[in-house]
């Protein structure tokens, strides 16, 4: 009778315990699947083309992505993501889950890189920058850059090459190679250059790397934007006129010596094709980047007859406009002074 009355109670015990123990277990997959997982120690993880499933949790484990990486690998297999690993930048978001996190990996699903660029003076440099923002590093986009082939495949020399490069904002995946990326800025290239602008460089009697040649003598003289089109306007007019551009920024650019703050004979007497002093007519290619509100300064230039220019002698940055040599000699001989006064010797 007693044995009889305490089976119920066993057996509901039990029964309670293997419940308790169900929910535990239960509770405990969701955490592992479901619950919050990611930390905020990185804000990405990056995956290299030839990764294997163990470099991932490697660098999982090294970086602090997740708050476990042993829970992390389980879900892993049972999403079945160790044969699925696929390369790329993944947003990595505080408080994400395990499940939400592979899923993401298993299905490639990575946040393109939002490449933005302007005012990047030289190839070097430009590779470089591309190098930081993308999984090839920069010496790939450099051998790309400064190659006579490539360029001629795009229509370009290896001079004027640098047009093609448009400072804007491009949306491109992180693990794109160093090939495909040029490919990709040279179709931006096309279409920045619509039919109304290839008709208004005709207007300027300017090819598309003309105008942008000469859009990086503009940015390089100019300060402010809104004196674009004057600058521009005068250095066609020169263009027009068959005069040295006598441009500064190419001397400088000839010199290879950016710290130049004021350029004197010496500077001049360098026998480079980018010393305008020298050399009529555009240079084989562009002093820099130039940005596309120079670029649309060339298309649209202001009307007027000024061919001399120099630097206002109050320093804003601005210049002060002459026809004539005579007027210019007076504006020149003002910022000079102002040069002394500041003991400015080069």
């Amino acid at each position: 009778m007693t044995t009889t009355k305490k089976f119920p109670k066993l057996l509901g015990i039990t029964i309670a315990i293997i419940l308790a123990v169900g929910l535990i277990v239960g509770y405990k997959i969701y955490q592992i699947f479901l619950g919050a997982s990611v930390t905020d120690a990185q804000k990405y993880l990056f995956v290299y083309t030839n990764d294997t499933y163990e470099n991932v949790l490697s660098r999982i484990r090294t970086d602090n992505v997740v708050k476990d990486a042993d829970e992390f690998d389980y879900v892993s297999k049972a999403m079945k993501y160790p044969t699925s690993v696929k390369a790329g930048r993944y947003k990595l978001e505080k408080g994400m889950s395990n499940r939400r996190l592979i899923g993401n990996l298993r299905g490639g699903y990575q946040e393109p890189v939002s490449l933005r660029f302007s005012n990047i003076r030289l190839k070097e440099d430009f590779a470089g920058f591309l190098g930081r923002n993308f999984e090839q590093d920069s010496l790939q986009f450099l051998s790309l850059l400064t190659n006579e082939a490539v360029a001629e495949k795009y229509g370009f020399t290896k001079d004027n090459f640098y047009t093609m490069f448009i400072p804007n904002t491009y949306q491109i995946y992180w693990n794109t190679s160093a090939d495909k990326v040029i490919d990709r800025l040279n179709e931006e290239y096309k279409k920045f250059w619509t039919a109304e602008r290839i008709e208004k460089a005709k207007q300027q009697n300017l090819t598309p790397v003309e105008v942008s040649i000469l859009a990086s003598i503009v940015r390089g003289e100019a300060l402010h934007n809104d004196e674009m089109p004057m600058i521009a306007g005068l250095y066609l007019n020169r263009l027009k006129r068959g005069m040295l551009l006598q441009a500064d920024p190419t001397v400088i650019f000839a010199n290879n010596d950016f710290s130049i703050r004021r350029v004197l004979n010496r500077h001049l007497t360098i026998d480079n094709p980018y010393n305008t002093y020298r050399y009529k007519g555009l240079p084989p290619g562009p002093i820099n980047m130039p940005p596309i509100v120079a670029i649309d300064a060339v298309l649209n230039p202001s009307n007027h007859n000024y061919i001399y220019m120099c630097a206002k002698e109050d320093f804003s940055g601005y210049h002060a406009f002459a026809e004539t040599v005579a007027e210019h000699q007076i504006n020149a001989r003002k910022f000079q002074k102002a040069l002394d006064e500041r003991n400015i010797k080069r």
